[in-house]
């Protein structure tokens, strides 16, 4: 599933094209693309074309596109391999293509954005706006205090400036569960999953099965550090594709599978140390780790 880095990368390639356009007719050729949205796929059409799209943001794994009124958005999940690509606007359709927005932009004139997706666990929905619990911007790309229903209950990421990190230093501290869990709960910290959790953890050399509680709070922001650290090179480097269902706008793969230092590399020897990296099954996937580097607390 595509985490943060995989998503900012798509919100930014997203953001000069999209903001400021318009949407100019919506074409729904799979309603099994709009699970998350309320009503029937009319009422999605009906309500989003003619509509001005003012921002491109993003909290954890959703982004979202802010629309002319600031009462709701048009809100995207990506689910398992969905897609969104920027195309010209009489482009052939995608193979998976569920849903093509036509926008006229005042710059970069017309374009469609084509919401593709394989496996069919992403989804876009038009959802109401209301307000941050705490004031700040919703998320990173807008400066807007208002957020998506469906995204409220979804936590800050590390890398929003927005992000309390006395707060998330205290209730990992409280925690008995394994830390690698705590870093997978996205009501705590939003955006990492399988792949950027094992590649903080080996960085901070924790054990995933070391309880929360007993990190030091030096300990924890040392992994607060490398957590930031590893999204940040990944976005550097594009985001990590294992296959073609995660790519850019444009439908470029990125390249972080080439820096992972744990994740994936089962038997290989540590980049650190030289001693073997361990998978291990965890909650249906798998967990890899340095048991000479990341001994158990």
């Amino acid at each position: 599933m595509p985490e943060l880095p995989e998503v900012e990368v798509v919100r930014a390639g997203l953001a000069p094209a999209v903001v400021g356009a318009l949407v100019t007719a919506v074409d729904v050729l799979d309603e099994r693309a709009l699970t998350r949205h309320p009503r029937e796929a009319s009422d999605f059409v009906a309500r989003l074309e003619g509509r001005t799209v003012t921002a491109a943001a993003r909290r954890g794994k959703f982004l979202w596109l802010p629309l002319d009124g600031d009462a709701d958005a048009v809100v995207a999940h990506l689910g398992m391999s969905g897609q969104l690509l920027l195309r010209t606007p009489d482009a052939a359709a995608e193979r998976h293509e569920r849903i093509r927005l036509h926008i006229e932009h005042p710059q970069h004139g017309r374009l469609a954005v084509v919401f593709a997706d394989q496996r069919t666990f992403g989804s876009l929905a038009l959802d109401e706006l209301q307000d941050t619990s705490d004031g700040a911007p919703a998320g990173l790309g807008t400066d807007a205090a208002r957020v998506p229903s469906q995204v409220a209950h979804i936590a800050r990421d590390a890398l929003d400036p927005a992000f309390d990190d006395a707060a998330f230093v205290v209730a990992v501290r409280r925690r008995a569960s394994a830390i690698k869990r705590i870093l997978l709960d996205q009501t705590l910290v939003s955006g990492i999953g399988n792949i950027y959790a094992d590649e903080s953890l080996w960085a901070a050399r924790i054990h995933p099965e070391t309880q929360g509680r007993a990190l030091s709070a030096q300990a924890v922001r040392l992994l607060l550090a490398e957590v930031r650290l590893v999204l940040q090179k990944a976005l550097a480097e594009g985001g990590t594709s294992f296959d073609a269902q995660y790519v850019n706008v444009n439908g470029q793969a990125g390249y972080f599978a080439h820096s992972l230092n744990a994740y994936g590399r089962g038997g290989e020897p540590c980049p650190r140390c030289g001693g073997p990296i361990r998978r291990e099954a965890f909650m249906n996937r798998s967990s890899h780790y340095c048991p000479r580097c990341q001994r158990r607390r």
